[in-house]
């Protein structure tokens, strides 16, 4: 009786073990949790707003602490990242209509009316950067309301527009100044070399040995103005 006690105390735990270890991995690997673990991960800070599009594994946020923005799908396994003065505007697109935008530069177009039916809600983000200008996130579709949150698409256009918010907030900011250019320096010319000093001047020695007396006055020869004898 008391090996049996023992065998169901044992199955027990074990029970409650698996149970602990599968519930942990299912919190861990939730798809919204990978999506925002990516993003901290590329955005070098804790992201202060992030979006995810529950049920296609894509995710979108920015940090202003780093200064930059990212896009993440396959649940996060990939990712792109922007500096954030690069997103340039967003949309919300209800049933192929934008319904609310907000570009750079440009007067916001705001949400007049919270439509209560529609078919697909989608947020799409315009960057400049032209080998991936957009990122589109399809935040409800026909369907969803029976497999996720959230469970209608006016809580889905909701969720967009405070988005939409958060967007105009960063498009207000002025841009990041552009680097100035390097500047390439003046190569030194080279310095003349100073010349060495010329030696002072010596008179040149005497053609005359010293030995050979000089001539004097009287031992000149006369001079003959007989034209005949020259």
């Amino acid at each position: 009786m008391d090996e049996l006690a023992r065998l169901l105390l044992l199955l027990a735990l074990a029970g409650v073990a698996v149970t602990l270890l599968g519930s942990a991995a299912i919190w861990y690997m939730d798809e919204a949790r990978r999506v925002r673990r990516a993003l901290r991960n590329v955005l070098k800070a804790p992201p202060e707003a992030v979006v995810v599009a529950r049920g296609r594994g894509k995710g979108a946020g920015f940090s202003f602490s780093s200064g930059l923005a990212a896009v993440a799908w396959d649940s996060g396994a990939w990712c792109l990242v922007y500096r954030i003065y690069e997103l340039v505007g967003l949309e919300i697109i209800v049933d192929g209509e934008v319904v609310a935008r907000a570009f750079r530069g440009e007067p916001r177009k705001a949400l007049d009316h919270l439509p209560s039916e529609a078919a697909r809600v989608t947020l799409r983000l315009v960057f400049d950067d032209p080998n991936h200008p957009d990122f589109a996130l399809d935040l409800w579709l026909a369907g969803d309301e029976l497999r996720r949150k959230p469970s209608t698409a006016a809580e889905a256009i909701q969720e967009a527009n405070r988005w939409l918010a958060r967007a105009e907030a960063i498009l207000r900011r002025p841009n990041a100044p552009r680097a100035p250019e390097p500047v390439v320096a003046a190569q030194p010319q080279p310095q003349p070399q100073p010349q060495p000093a010329a030696p002072p001047w010596e008179p040149e020695p005497h053609a005359f040995d010293d030995d050979e007396p000089a001539l004097d006055a009287d031992d000149e020869e006369p001079f003959d103005d007989d034209p005949e004898r020259r």
